[in-house]
């Protein structure tokens, strides 16, 4: 059946399509599921299209979710709109009654918004009707850094001429759309260290080489990396978040492992900071003794907003809240997005919404909420932008 604000004749009522949206959302937030196994997720999206009268709807893999609103102009240039869908792996603690039931899983990003707002603009279109058809994206496996790159592999993009996205920003209220040109992510490069020494008695350090030592003394000079070897006009951030050694108290480790991730806004801090790395990881091999490797695993590209798709982000914005809400982020966000793996293949912008709610935690905490008055804004600007980019 039909959605009732989707009857034929009537006028689109925005409060009734928030509600329906603020249902939706709160179902995708109760059954959060990781990247690549968000199975109840894709069926229940599914489901909510059809209702909302959409015909084209399929698969890629196992999870994502392509759903085309078809165009009255088979010439009009194709625009997609992505939306990603995956939670993180958290313990939620928020104490909200729609919180996550699947334990060890939670929406702490407003991912479970994104689908939301991508459903509301599903509905707009499906109700107005655009030129030539618009592509929604709803894609997996965001937080593994993985999905966009998966999709555009599998041909999502093929007759696309422009793709649009947005992501809730509690670090503004609810009604402000960021729009910038220029870099709007950094640059994610992930980093494996393998340190390999000679483990023995904690009594007798002399016949050994102490891979804990070493890999200590790592975690101290990278900190260098960035206050003097990078540009402070182009900063970085190397972080160390994992650093795995031994397995007795009164053992000498033989190994360490280290993980962490190097951000970066500017091409030459990026390729600075990752040689400087490599030189540090091959000076602590000699000083201590040990064996050391780094293995840099595949990165993100930055998400670089180019001029024309940033213009039409911005008109619809202006379209779609007060003229004094359309504002700039500021500085480059140091958080990686895949979405900038669709911004190689064609013309793209991301944009992001305010969602500020008093006492809530910040993205990727246990205790992370936003506003859902933030809904209709996304869905709205996601429509428009569509409509914008085709007819532009």
């Amino acid at each position: 059946m039909k959605q009732t604000f989707l009857h034929p004749g009537a006028e689109l009522d925005y409060q009734t399509l928030l509600s329906w949206m603020i249902e939706q959302r709160r179902w995708v937030h109760q059954h959060a599921e990781l990247g690549f196994k968000e199975a109840q997720t894709s069926q229940f999206i599914e489901k909510q299209l059809q209702s909302l009268g959409v015909e084209r709807i399929e698969r890629i893999g196992d999870t994502a979710v392509i759903a085309t609103i078809s165009g009255r102009e088979a010439a009009k240039p194709v625009a997609a709109l992505r939306a990603d869908m995956d939670g993180l792996p958290l313990n939620e603690e928020t104490g909200l009654p729609y919180r996550s039931r699947n334990r060890g899983v939670m929406h702490a990003c407003g991912h479970d918004g994104h689908v939301a707002m991508l459903l509301g603009a599903a509905a707009i279109l499906q109700k107005k009707r655009p030129a030539g058809d618009v592509k929604c994206i709803f894609q997996p496996a965001e937080e593994l850094a993985t999905g966009a790159k998966y999709l555009v592999e599998q041909g999502v993009l093929d007759g696309v001429d422009g793709i649009f996205t947005g992501h809730i920003d509690t670090h503004f209220d609810s009604g402000v759309i960021t729009v910038d040109e220029g870099i709007i992510c950094a640059y994610a490069d992930p980093f494996l260290i393998h340190i390999k020494g000679r483990g023995g008695h904690a009594a007798k350090p002399h016949e050994t080489a102490d891979a804990v030592v070493a890999a200590s003394s790592l975690v101290t000079v990278i900190q260098t990396l960035v206050s003097r070897q990078v540009d402070p006009n182009y900063s970085a951030v190397v972080t160390v978040g994992r650093f795995q050694a031994g397995m007795a108290p009164n053992v000498i480790a033989e190994e360490a492992v280290l993980e962490g991730t190097i951000r970066s806004t500017h091409q030459l801090t990026r390729e600075k900071t990752m040689n400087g790395l490599k030189r540090i990881v091959e000076s602590i091999g000699d000083m201590y003794g040990v064996a050391a490797t780094l293995h840099f695993s595949d990165g993100l590209p930055a998400v670089i907003n180019k001029a024309e798709p940033c213009r039409i982000a911005r008109e619809a914005a202006l379209a779609v809240t007060d003229e004094l809400l359309v504002t700039s982020q500021g500085k480059p966000s140091y958080g990686g997005e895949d979405f900038s793996f669709y911004q190689q293949v064609v013309p793209g912008c991301m944009v992001r919404f305010g969602g500020r709610l008093a006492g809530a935690g910040v993205a990727h905490s246990s205790t992370y909420n936003f506003d859902e008055t933030a809904l209709l804004f996304g869905a709205k600007w996601f429509a428009d932008v569509a409509v914008r980019w085709q007819n532009r």
